[in-house]
């Protein structure tokens, strides 16, 4: 029985009340268990909020110990290449001004803690970029099998390696593209020359997508996600893209910021758990029994502080 847990951000308050409202308590080495059921989070611990260093020593002590599973979130990834050289001695992430700003609260949650801070991206590179769990499945953006069986063709498993790192930090490797769509989501060109600013005001000219619905007869607006798209219908071409079948095992995903008063599926067989705790929405778990379909009504939530 598992207990799933969205991008938390740093948002430490946030994610002891919901332990706490999920009927996890501390032992007697303060680490958050709970006597028959597991967390499984599901990435993005980092940056943005205001108690990342305690976000990241909660997860951390629970999955030490056995009472939580995790997956790696695009910005465990990010911060991995961010601290991370090439053969060449540069940086696989740019220390550019982007960049810098948004690992910034990362950096100052943990400028006199080096030691800690070290401890933490081991920890990261450590952890598996999905899991198959048999009855469900935990992956941060985009559960795609292709990709997943190249990644795991080439690592023999679901972990990074350091080689692999590298391959993944160059755009053009099919590694990039692979991390890419497991980590951030699948992306499309918008027609037209159309374009729109995301959530940090950057101008994007390519959509993420609602992969686990088909193109077939649908406007950008309901195919898209992070944007107010346009109700142009989706590209012809779009019909054949790859997306996830209603009745496929369960997939539980983070990563995409949705925004709704009450959580709901996205599928029968997908399940979001974003809902933007670092932009003033909430933190969300949902909380799975096996052999049991998902429903709207096993959603938990704390709003952000």
């Amino acid at each position: 029985m598992y207990d799933l847990i969205g991008d938390i951000h740093g948002h430490a308050d946030e994610l002891e009340l919901l332990l706490k409202k999920l009927n996890y308590t501390k032992n007697e080495n303060g680490v958050y268990h709970h006597p028959t059921r597991q967390v499984i989070f599901a990435g993005d611990f980092i940056d943005r909020g205001p108690k990342i260093r305690k976000t990241l020593q909660i997860a951390k002590s629970m999955t030490d110990v056995g009472s939580a599973l995790a997956v790696m979130g695009n910005h465990e990834f990010n911060a991995l290449c961010y601290h991370t050289k090439n053969k060449q001695g540069a940086y696989l992430r740019l220390h550019n001004d982007k960049n810098r700003h948004q690992q910034q609260a990362t950096e100052d949650a943990f400028r006199a803690y080096p030691d800690e801070w070290k401890m933490c991206l081991d920890w990261m590179m450590d952890l598996p970029v999905w899991l198959d769990l048999g009855d469900l499945r935990i992956v941060h953006a985009c559960w795609h099998a292709t990709h997943l069986a190249k990644v795991e063709t080439a690592l023999q498993g679901n972990q990074l390696t350091p080689e692999f790192l590298q391959a993944s930090a160059i755009e053009g490797n099919w590694e990039y593209e692979s991390i890419e769509i497991l980590l951030k989501g699948i992306e499309k060109e918008l027609p037209d020359g159309q374009f729109f600013l995301d959530k940090d005001g950057h101008r994007r000219t390519a959509m993420r997508i609602q992969w686990w619905q088909s193109p077939n007869n649908l406007t950008l607006k309901e195919y898209g996600i992070g944007a107010a798209f346009s109700d142009d219908r989706t590209p012809v071409e779009w019909a054949n893209n790859f997306y996830y079948s209603p009745d496929d095992v369960p997939v539980f995903i983070g990563h995409y910021w949705l925004k709704a008063e009450t959580p709901k599926l996205q599928s029968a067989s997908v399940c979001c758990l974003d809902y933007s705790v670092a932009k003033g929405g909430e933190l969300v778990a949902y909380r799975w029994d096996k052999g049991k379909q998902l429903n709207d009504m096993n959603y938990m939530l704390v709003e952000s502080f």
